[in-house]
């Protein structure tokens, strides 16, 4: 591997670990946060800004790129990071927090299409399946230590200072990045983006939404705006990367929907403790990661890994015992850490647009997470816990079938 390559690489994993620190820290300190800005009753409002800064960023990121360059666009995601956490840091009201939070998404949208074109361009296929392998187990520390490590935090500095402390490590993961990525090669001008906003308004509405009707209304009006986004076909299960990225948002809906609603399950559903629903909470991510490693550089097909996944999700739905949910919950973590890197490299092949890819695959992603989770909280209130994990189950299938169709095509080989 070059040099550039391999600042590159360690770039992203760097990005990643930062993320899962962030995740972490964010989740532990919403309490703290919340009393201090005499907000418990807008909990909604301090979750929401870095959701919809993604959606704002996230259609207009390739337009970005393309017209001020990767340098620009490098500074202008750095500033807009660096100021959102500041403002988030200093702020004396849920409002002004929530503003930084947004400040913080939109850079996050745009420095992510950045850096993901730039892995796409500079790394071969082997390559990009390790780094994002190596990317799911950073998640694997954060995930032990980050609460308490955030309560000594904020004990020893406060919430606020608490609040910046993965700021070194995400600039260094931007500084790596941008040194493989700045003398990247211009891409051709990316499609108009005024269809692709409706993706934040739709998201702003499933984010207020509590019954199906406005969830379906604020589904269809994001969809159509992530339609404007994907490659031509995605919607009818092309071959190639389109049949990827569908079966990368069935699986983010049905997946990222069911660990949103794992500690409810167990806690209610099967009578446990939050102690022992917590440890079943760890399993699959760790199982995810540490499948991930295991078969990095090989190649597994990614429906074998979404069958596992769904099959593990039903057994949760339709078990009652402790012991046998916790497996089954730790063995789709698995599936999922086994079909993740060969579904992520078909949704972003080399040679094709960068920056249009990338934008793709994040969106894929993102949106099914957070149409899972808000279809997920409708069902688990209107039908119940069981019935929406096995809708969970049932999407997860339907991501599977889907990825069947994601193999690229064969080079045709003249005579």
């Amino acid at each position: 591997m070059t040099r550039p390559a391999l600042r590159l690489a360690a770039g992203v994993v760097a990005l990643e670990f930062a993320a899962a620190v962030t995740s972490f820290l964010s989740a532990t300190l919403l309490p703290t946060v919340a009393g201090a800005l005499d907000a418990r009753a807008h909990l909604g409002l301090l979750l929401a800004g870095p959701t919809l800064g993604l959606f704002v960023a996230l259609p207009l990121a390739p337009t970005v790129l393309h017209r001020l360059g990767p340098r620009l666009t490098l500074a202008t995601g750095l500033v807009m990071y660096l100021g959102g956490a500041a403002v988030s840091a200093t702020a004396v009201s849920a409002p002004v927090y929530a503003a930084g939070r947004f400040a913080g998404g939109l850079a996050g949208g745009l420095l992510a299409v950045f850096g993901v074109s730039a892995v796409i361009r500079e790394l071969d296929e082997r390559t990009r399946a390790r780094v994002v392998a190596a990317s799911s187990a950073m998640w694997i520390l954060p995930a032990f230590v980050g609460p308490p490590g955030t309560l000594a935090l904020e004990h020893a500095v406060g919430w606020r200072w608490a609040l910046l402390a993965p700021v070194p490590i995400v600039l260094a993961g931007r500084f790596l990045v941008a040194g493989a990525a700045v003398g990247a090669a211009e891409e051709p001008p990316p499609r108009p983006v005024g269809r692709t906003l409706l993706v934040p308004a739709g998201v702003v509405v499933l984010l207020a939404s509590r019954s199906p009707v406005p969830v379906a209304l604020g589904a269809a009006v994001a969809l159509a705006g992530v339609a404007a986004l994907m490659p031509a076909g995605t919607a009818r299960l092309r071959p190639g990367p389109p049949a990827a990225l569908a079966a990368m948002m069935l699986f983010a809906t049905g997946w990222f929907g069911a660990g949103g609603l794992v500690t409810v399950l167990f806690t209610e559903g099967y009578g446990t403790s939050v102690a022992r629903a917590a440890v079943v909470l760890s399993a699959a991510p760790l199982a995810w990661a540490v499948t991930s490693l295991a078969v990095s550089g090989r190649r597994v097909p990614p429906p074998v890994g979404l069958g596992l996944a769904a099959a593990g999700v039903a057994v949760v739905a339709a078990s009652s015992s402790y012991g046998l949910g916790l497996v089954a919950w730790a063995v789709a973590g698995a599936g999922i850490g086994l079909m993740y890197p060969g579904l992520y490299l078909r949704c972003t092949p080399a040679g094709g647009p960068a920056a249009a890819l990338a934008t793709a695959v994040i969106t894929a992603e993102a949106f099914g997470a957070l149409l899972g989770s808000a279809a997920g909280g409708v069902l688990a209130s209107t039908a119940g816990l069981t019935p929406a994990y096995a809708a969970f189950a049932a999407v997860l299938v339907l991501a599977a079938l889907a990825a069947t169709r994601s193999a690229p095509k064969p080079a045709l080989v003249s005579a």
